[in-house]
This record gives C-alpha cells, structure tokens and sequence, in this order.
C-alpha cells in the first residue's frame, strides 16, 4: 500500500541551503589549494632563477673555493665579485669550456684574459670600496673592469687595440656595467682628466713604472703593475706622504705594454 508522503516546505529549503554552503566551502578550498600550488611553483621558479642565473654558476663557485680562496684571497668583496662576473662572457666561443680553468686564455689581437687567481689578486691589493675611482690600463676583454666595478663606484679603463676597445665596450654595456667608462687609445700617460684615482691596475708589463699613472694617483692610493721584460714581477706601488713605496708581490708573466711605454 502507497502512503503519500507530506511535503515539508521548511525541510526543502533548509537542505538546499545546507548543499550550497558545501559547494561553496568546497569551492574555497580548492580554490586556496590552487592558489597554493601556484605560488609555491613560482617560489620554485625563482629560487631556481637566483641560483642559476646562466650554465656557468657551478663552475664559478668551484673556480673561487679552488683556485682563488684557497690560495689565501681574502677580501669577501673580491670572492663576492669573482662569484659574480661571468668569465665566459668575456672569452671567445672557441674557448668558451675553458672560461674558469686556472690560466688565461686567447682573446684575440695577440691578447689573453689575465688567469682568475691573478685577476683576484690585483684587485684585492687595491683596498676597494663603494667610493673608490679606479684606473685600468689594458682592458683586454672587460673582465678586468668587470670585476673592479662589482666593488668600486667608477672605473675607468684604456684599451690600445681597437677591435679589442670596440668589443670589450659592447660586452660591458651589453652585461649593465653602466660605471665602467672605456676610452680607446695608449694608456701610458692615463686618463689625466679623471684624475686623481685612489686605485690604478695595469694589465700589460712595461719595463718600468710609468711616471705619469703615479701622479695620478691620490695621496695613500695604491697601483698594482706588473714590471719587466721577459722576467716580470707584479709590484704593489703605494703613494706616501714622503714618495712611493714599491713591494714586489710575486713572478707574472703579461703581454707587453705597447705604445708610448716601449719608447721610454
């Protein structure tokens, strides 16, 4: 026997509230669940950004501790500088899978990429700071400057091989060092107009110590060279109050300095 069941308006209308709070609590959920994944997936992705900025960033590591902290650089600046510039920006394609071995390499124009233990080493004498003006004569490939400009306000850098002037200026610009200023030309007699620098680094050997580059130099301020022929010493020059004081540092060996220097 069929009983006809009463329709209760109320109950109807209760449970119908009842499911639209469920759909919509579980609306919300997974909505912050999705929400969730997201960021988490773009936290990822920028933790991925920051510690691989490009292919090199291993190898950069592994160049500093091994070639260059070991063998007693210091400074936390030059380590965070050397951590930083990539090398293999400013080496030829050929050469490229060599960008952090421990040696210099081949730029061109009978020109090398000074090695990074040495390139850390000049720059770790020179005392830098946020306010320091820099001085470099030879910019080679712009590595140089590079690094210097990690730490110091201003560089300024001479390159007497043109095509080598020309390039190094396109790859600085290219990698954001807007306070690197490149000057194509014989940096023997230095940048007279920007002077005095509280740091000057020569990246080619002279067979002595240019006098011009020392009167630029501030009082106290300091200049690595290398000096020599075929036997080359890498010397630190420190202006004093009562002259210049010279320590000789270690044996290098630089390309020659050419231009006025081998005139004198």
């Amino acid at each position: 026997m069929l009983r006809r069941i009463r329709s209760d308006p109320g109950r109807r209308a209760a449970g119908a509230f009842g499911r639209a709070a469920f759909l919509l609590c579980l609306t919300a959920v997974l909505s912050s669940a999705l929400t969730s994944c997201q960021t988490e997936d773009q936290t990822v992705e920028q933790s991925k950004s920051k510690q691989a900025p490009d292919g090199f960033s291993a190898e950069r590591a592994l160049m500093v501790e091994e070639q260059i902290a070991r063998r007693g650089v210091k400074d936390p600046l030059v380590l965070a500088a050397m951590r930083k510039v990539p090398r293999h920006e400013f080496v030829p394609e050929s050469y490229r899978k060599y960008s952090y071995a421990d040696e210099p390499l081949p730029i061109g124009e009978g020109q090398t990429i000074s090695q990074p233990y040495i390139v850390a080493v000049m720059t770790e004498v020179l005392g830098l700071n946020k306010s320091s003006k820099v001085l470099e004569i030879g910019t080679g490939s712009g590595y140089q400057a590079a690094v210097l400009a990690e730490i110091a306000g201003n560089v300024y850098t001479i390159e007497i091989v043109e095509p080598l002037c020309r390039e190094a200026t396109a790859t600085l610009a290219r990698l954001g060092y807007t306070s690197v200023h490149v000057r194509c030309g014989d940096g023997y007699r230095g940048w007279p107009e920007a002077a005095p620098f509280d740091a000057i680094v020569v990246t080619a050997a002279p067979d002595h110590v240019p006098q011009p580059l020392v009167d630029q130099l501030k009082p106290t301020g300091r200049m690595c060279i290398p000096v020599g022929d075929l036997y080359q010493e890498l010397m630190l020059i420190t202006k004093t109050e009562h002259g210049v004081a010279r320590k000789e540092m270690l044996p290098v060996r630089f390309v020659p300095m050419t231009g006025e220097a081998e005139s004198k």
